[in-house]
Formats: C-alpha cells, sequence, structure tokens
C-alpha cells in the first residue's frame, strides 16, 4: 500500500489522529490522547463492531467530536485529514498496520512489541526511515522519572561497569481452558482479524484476550509484559542485539489450550561477557515486579512502586535516596515529535523498541527450539542454524503480507 508523503502540518499544530485496535490498551489510548493538547481524535478503528460504535460514543461524549468508524484500518490510510495512527491491535497486525500507515504518510505510535517476529520489526524501521516518519513505540517506561534518572545514573557510572541486569516479572495466570470451534459471531469480521496469519477457525479463546498465548497471534508472556522488562534492563546495560540465547521453561500447574509458556527463564549473553537474565512467573508467587543492576562498584535495584536504592562496595546499607526527575507524558512526547519532526525528541523511539522486542522474540526461539542458539546481530540471523532461522519470520497470508522490498 503505497501513498504520496502526507502534509500533516496545520497552523493551528492539531494532530488528528486514528486509534486502530479497541481493547484494553486503545481504550487507554483514547483516554490518554483525547487529553494531550491539539489532539483531536478522527477515527476508531477495529473489526469488532460492537468495540468499534462503543469507542465512537466514548469520543463524542467525552470530547463533543464525532469520529469516523471503520472496520478496515485502510480506509483511514487514505483520508487525507488523518495525521497520525495509533496502534493496538493484535501483536500478529502490529508491525504491518505500521508499515501500510507510513506508507499513506501517517506518523505511527505503535504499542509493545511492535512486531511478531524479527524480520517485521527490521521492516518496521526501515520503513520509518525510508517515509521519513515519526515511529514511536508503546515501551513509555522511558517517559518514568525514576528510570530516566536511575538510567542516567548508571551510564554515568554510578555503580562501575555493568556486567549483569536482572529482572523478575510475576504474571500470576489461571488456566484459559479450551474453548470449542464454532461459527464466528456476526458482530466480528474474521478475515480482518486473522489479517497476516494463517487460516483457521474461530474459537472464543481467540477473541479477544486470549490470543497472546498462541503463536499465530501473540509471543507469550515476553512479548506482552516482558518486553517493558526487557527494554529497561537493554537501556541500563546499554547493549543491542545478543550473540547467545538461552531460554527454559514450560506452561505449568495446568493443562489448557494454549501453546505459550507461562514460565520462563531467559539469558541473553553479549560477546563482552554481560548478560540479562529474565524471570516470568505465571503461577503464583509473592515476588514483586524489579529490576537489579551489578556492576563492579555496586549494585542498583528498581522495584514495581517507584522506587530505586543503590548499595556500593561492601557496604550493607543503600546509599542516600535519590529523587526521581519530572514524569514525561509519553503520548505528548509523540505528538510534540510529530509537530517538530525530529526523531531524536522521542523517548522512545521505534529502533529502540524493535531492539527490546527482538530480544523477546530471540527469546521465544531459544524456547521454541529447546537449546542454546548462537546469533549474528550484524546478519540478523542465527549461525549456521536454518531450523532457528525459519522463526525469524513467517508465511504471510495475502494480500496481508509485510513487503521484503518496501
Amino acid at each position: 500500500m503505497m501513498g504520496t508523503s502526507h502534509l500533516w502540518a496545520q497552523a493551528s499544530d492539531r494532530v488528528r489522529l486514528a486509534i486502530i485496535g479497541l481493547g484494553g490498551r486503545g481504550n487507554d489510548h483514547l483516554k490518554v490522547f483525547s487529553k494531550v493538547k491539539n489532539v483531536e481524535i478522527g477515527a476508531v478503528v477495529d473489526p469488532d463492531g460492537n468495540r468499534a460504535e462503543k469507542a465512537a460514543q466514548w469520543v463524542l461524549q467525552n470530547t463533543g467530536r464525532r469520529s469516523k468508524v471503520e472496520s478496515d484500518m485502510r480506509r483511514v490510510f487514505e483520508d487525507k485529514e488523518i495525521d497520525a495512527v495509533t496502534i493496538a491491535t493484535t501483536n500478529h497486525w502490529h508491525a504491518l498496520t505500521a508499515i501500510w500507515a507510513m506508507q499513506a504518510g501517517k506518523d505511527v505510535y505503535v504499542e509493545k512489541p511492535v512486531s511478531h517476529n524479527f524480520f517485521e520489526g527490521q521492516k518496521l524501521v526501515e520503513a520509518s526511515r525510508k517515509y521519513n516518519r515519526i515511529a514511536q513505540g508503546g515501551t513509555q517506561r522511558r517517559s518514568y522519572g525514576i528510570f530516566r534518572k536511575s538510567m542516567g545514573m548508571l551510564h554515568d557510572g554510578v555503580i562501575g561497569d555493568i556486567y549483569q541486569a536482572k529482572w523478575v516479572f510475576p504474571g500470576r495466570r489461571d488456566s484459559i481452558g479450551y474453548k470449542p470451534y464454532e461459527t464466528v459471531p456476526g458482530w466480528l469480521k474474521w478475515d480482518l482479524w486473522l489479517g497476516p496469519a494463517p487460516e483457521q477457525q474461530y474459537h472464543a479463546n481467540l477473541v479477544h484476550y486470549n490470543w497472546h498465548w498462541f503463536w499465530d497471534f501473540g509471543n507469550g508472556e515476553l512479548g506482552n509484559n516482558g518486553i517493558h522488562l526487557v527494554d529497561i534492563a537493554r537501556w541500563g546495560l546499554q547493549k543491542e542485539l545478543p550473540s547467545k540465547i538461552y531460554c527454559t521453561g514450560g506452561r505449568f500447574g495446568y493443562k489448557d489450550q494454549a501453546e505459550t509458556p507461562n514460565t520462563q527463564t531467559v539469558t541473553w549473553r553479549y560477546p563482552d561477557g554481560s548478560e540479562i537474565i529474565g524471570e516470568l512467573r505465571g503461577l503464583y508467587t509473592g515476588e514483586q515486579m524489579s529490576w537489579d543492576f551489578f556492576g563492579s562498584k555496586g549494585h542498583m535495584h528498581i522495584n514495581a512502586d517507584g522506587k530505586f536504592t543503590i548499595v556500593l562496595g561492601r557496604n550493607k546499607q543503600p546509599e542516600a535516596p535519590v529523587e526521581a526527575l519530572p514524569e514525561v507524558d509519553h503520548y505528548g512526547n509523540f505528538c510534540e515529535a510529530v509537530r517538530s519532526r525530529d526523531r531524536k525528541q522521542q523517548n522512545a523511539e521505534i529502533n529502540e523498541t524493535h531492539l527490546s522486542t527482538s530480544l523477546c522474540h530471540l527469546g521465544n526461539i531459544a524456547y521454541r527450539m529447546g537449546r542454546e542458539l548462537t546469533f549474528d546481530p550484524a546478519a540478523g540471523k542465527f549461525v549456521g542454524d536454518t531450523d532457528s532461522d525459519r522463526l525469524l519470520t513467517r508465511r504471510y497470508r495475502a494480500p496481508y503480507v509485510v513487503p521484503e522490498n518496501l
């Protein structure tokens, strides 16, 4: 889908958005973007007609404006009045939606994970460069004051040379059971929902949330919530793609229809020996979400509640508390970059979120292959491992194809 470059700038600096995908995150987009100055929600899009109509009513009641209602995203790409889109679809639609939008001259805000596989992420970044579009990822912790402060201190050497970043995410999820195949409900446009994924029968464990736990559509908990923790760990370590990946885990505690693991431990190792270790726990635990960074001079611990502590040397007591930087509106940050056309202004520019998303893809591939993998970041392939390479992309269902050549 090609289009001419969109001339978004107007005298009022208004940014007119289309919200694509109206589940939990999409409805959050409605609420947060409607509060950003000089932003209008011009269209809402979802193959679930009930969701789309409900969202349009919300826009009218809360902003006093009527938005267009669409089931097919391609119609908003053709709309000259739409400047940018936010994407909160199922994971398997994220990259293609963004690429189509950028080809049509729109800027894009893409929820995490920004791609369903590694190849898509590469093409997503390539498209933002080729079409000169602003593209931002939904890794909003990049705008939180605690992380802006703690990451800055790590980069300034507060704990010395960092050799390990470790994170824990306790998901605490129950079985999804089994749902039978059945006729597609009348309110759902099934072909549009499936998009790039293989043709298959409908069942209620796919629509609307549990698609996360099926490989055709989601990326498991590692791609769902783990991406946020991976992103902070990689930011603190100041690394890009790893050279060694190892993952263990499984779907423990119950048998159900889902395919992805509910428990994973992943190690991403870099050529200099530094590493990121991530632990996902899907069953019951008293653990809290956290990050730990270990360096040659000390240790930094970051809690889920927005506090961090530093212990240096042989000291057992933490250093004096440090005040966080002010919060930044992550969504406003995107809109300001749309106006300024300055990619460097973004807190989560698409290449950064692509790199963090890629670690999730590589971790899942290591899990599926059941062995340690060696990756060549420069080539974007595994070393002598064509079986693993196949999982870096997918077979696309026409016409919903991520193009090899943009």
